[in-house]
């Protein structure tokens, strides 16, 4: 950076950077080969840890980013999927309850939800659309706590909200919409009757070059080390719904 700053902001000559550059590498590599010998002596051990662990977090960075992108285009515009509803271009029949959709933001439709409505052609009365937003903070105020936004219109039932939590907190989904003014939510939840619908995401291996053989691989192994989302959420087992798709990477 020293060097980059010398020649970019005081344009220092090239020749008087190469000379200073070139003594400071010749210290750095003498520490260097000094320090070859305690490779032999048990050093390569924390290396080895090192590139283990930066090769899992570069690989699961890499594959998430896929991930976001194929997933962001397979559930499409949330305000577009809702204006559909409204005008009555995705035929559904409307059941009562209250459905509960986790999704990522409100800028794309819950995986789950679309399908409900493309392949059993159903939408329930009341719809929440729940995203779960952890802020870098230990704890997050009661009056922060919660964000609603009924998405373009007030009487069709469909809601979105944002739940902020702390690092250090537990989601708590039921626990968090019960704390809902209905006059935010288009009306009461019935939230001892409520449905709760998660979208699973299977990985698949294709053939596209977006990453080595074995990175996905290695993706896709370590896709299976995640939490029991819905025990993560405290949601109720009996009405959880888990609605699988896949996504190649």
């Amino acid at each position: 950076m020293f060097f980059y700053v010398a020649h970019a902001k005081w344009a220092t000559p090239t020749w008087l950077l190469a000379l200073g550059g070139g003594l400071l590498l010749f210290v750095d590599l003498l520490f260097v080969a000094a320090n070859m010998t305690k490779l032999w002596h048990g050093a390569w051990l924390p290396l080895l840890i090192g590139l283990t662990a930066f090769t899992l977090m570069t690989t699961w960075q890499r594959g998430r980013e896929l991930v976001t992108e194929q997933r962001a285009r397979a559930e499409g515009s949330l305000p577009e999927f809702v204006d559909d509803l409204r005008s009555g271009e995705a035929v559904t029949r409307q059941v009562p309850g209250t459905a509960v959709f986790l999704n990522r933001d409100k800028e794309t439709a819950p995986l789950a939800m679309r399908a409900n409505v493309e392949h059993n052609h159903v939408r329930h009365e009341q719809v929440v659309i729940l995203s779960i937003s952890t802020e870098p903070v230990p704890r997050v105020p009661a009056e922060r706590w919660i964000v609603v936004d009924d998405l373009g219109y007030g009487d069709d039932g469909i809601v979105h909200v944002t739940a902020r939590f702390g690092y250090m907190e537990t989601p708590d989904v039921p626990g968090t919409l019960a704390m809902l003014d209905p006059a935010d939510a288009e009306g009461p939840l019935r939230l001892d009757q409520a449905s709760y619908f998660l979208s699973k995401i299977e990985l698949r291996r294709g053939k596209a070059p977006t990453m080595a053989p074995w990175h996905k691989r290695l993706f896709i192994a370590t896709s299976y080390i995640t939490a029991d989302a819905a025990e993560y959420f405290g949601l109720p087992r009996d009405r959880t719904v888990i609605m699988g798709s896949h996504i190649e990477v």
